[in-house]
């Protein structure tokens, strides 16, 4: 059985280009059966097919016996991706990552414990890969082996969270800064985010905060056009900065990073916005340099205010806590990859098994309904039952007694190596 994931995500691939490969939520049931029956038409039987589509990846799961090797499995499981988005091929095939086997397992353990996260250590993947499972089984998707992997999978991701620290440290400006947050207010889903400016640092912050599902996201940046692109991917909206005075007491959370030389932000601006916000506390985080909001604003009484410089101590120490929490996850995973190759493996002798089962069912019926027919005309039992052993025996040992004697030279020495084994009874 081959085991394939095949994808693109924000490491490999610019977001246009993962724009252009993402399914929606109501189309996968129907991609998961195209893509069964895509592979249906390389592959020796039916295959398992899942699609995990999200705003940083779209990959897809397979498990299914190839007519060819795996490079062609891979190719196929490509040419699927780009037909059925109306793609050239070689456009789409050099952003595409392809991993077999025990990589493809790996791969899907360390998605799900946030480990290939653009937020390293995020948990709203694990929600998404449960969705994307449910989607796949429900039109048909899920056989024994991907069915086995997910829930592996998933076993994996919360023992990496238990077991670790993977998503308690900040690692980032960004990062630390939602830490922060998170000591002023219990559940940022209830909060309304405001992002001043709409470069690198802002992009990368909002897509932490985002992380945790806020109740609105609000770009404000001197040039409306390039605040409402930042906005829409962040499905949030746009003001211009002239607007900021008016505007600013509606927000929970600040963050601003611009290129301003002057302050953007200023003290009679906030107690403004204080006092319409009725001593509501207000969270600030100013990633400027020079600095966009006044440092007299972090000295009232409801105003929690974090300069670049408060938030390195917390980088810092986080750090060094999360590298720590990672190797510990890495090994985790390690681990439990090689846990399932070994379920893989073994799955794949069940059908010499079952035929093994098989045959010798058959000898013992045979034997047996000779016995009973000794035992009809009146044969002595003991003479019977050594007759029953005597033939068991016999057929059971005609099978491995031929191979040896048709075997020649490193075969031969091998069979008579292993046929002791075979047949060694406890004791």
């Amino acid at each position: 059985m081959q085991l394939l994931a095949v994808g693109l995500n924000h490491h490999t691939a610019p977001l246009a280009l993962r724009e252009r490969v993402a399914f929606p939520a109501d189309t996968i049931g129907h991609a998961v059966a195209a893509a069964r029956a895509w592979f249906g038409r390389n592959a020796k039987s039916g295959g398992e097919a899942a699609i995990l589509s999200t705003c940083n990846r779209t990959e897809l799961y397979s498990a299914y016996q190839p007519a060819g090797d795996a490079e062609s499995s891979i190719d196929a499981i490509a040419y699927f991706l780009a037909e059925y988005h109306g793609m050239p091929y070689s456009e789409l095939r050099p952003y595409l990552y392809t991993l077999p086997q025990d990589n493809a397992v790996r791969h899907a353990f360390r998605v799900a414990s946030g480990l290939d996260s653009m937020v390293l250590g995020e948990a709203q993947i694990l929600g998404q890969m449960k969705d994307a499972v449910r989607q796949a089984e429900a039109a048909g998707g899920l056989g024994t082996y991907l069915h086995q992997m997910f829930q592996r999978t998933f076993a994996v991701a919360k023992e990496v969270r238990t077991a670790t620290e993977i998503g308690a440290h900040s690692v980032s400006m960004a990062a630390a800064a939602v830490r922060l947050s998170q000591r002023i207010f219990d559940n940022i889903a209830d909060q309304r985010l405001l992002f001043i400016g709409a470069g690198e640092m802002i992009e990368l912050c909002a897509t932490h905060f985002c992380a945790q599902n806020p109740k609105s996201v609000t770009i404000a940046n001197r040039t409306l056009e390039r605040g409402e692109a930042l906005a829409h991917r962040l499905h949030g909206q746009a003001i211009r900065l002239a607007d900021l005075p008016d505007q600013l007491a509606n927000f929970d959370i600040v963050v601003s990073s611009t290129a301003s030389s002057l302050p953007i932000i200023g003290l009679g601006m906030v107690e403004r916005a204080i006092k319409a916000r009725r001593r509501r506390p207000m969270f600030m985080v100013d990633l400027a340099v020079p600095r966009d909001i006044e440092a007299e604003i972090g000295r009232l009484d409801d105003v929690f205010l974090y300069t670049v410089d408060d938030l390195g101590a917390a980088v810092q120490t986080g750090m060094e806590n999360r590298q720590a929490a990672v190797t510990a996850a890495e090994a985790i995973i390690e681990t439990r990859v090689q846990s399932f190759m070994h379920w893989l493996e073994s799955r794949a002798v069940v059908p010499v098994i079952q035929e093994l089962h098989e045959n010798t069912e058959q000898m013992r019926l045979a034997e047996l309904e000779r016995a009973r027919r000794l035992l009809a005309r009146g044969e002595d039992i003991d003479t019977v039952l050594d007759a029953l052993s005597r033939g068991l025996t016999a057929k059971f040992l005609h099978g491995p007694q031929q191979a040896l004697h048709q075997a020649q030279g490193d075969e031969r020495a091998r069979l008579a190596s292993l046929l002791p084994q075979l047949f060694r009874t406890r004791r």
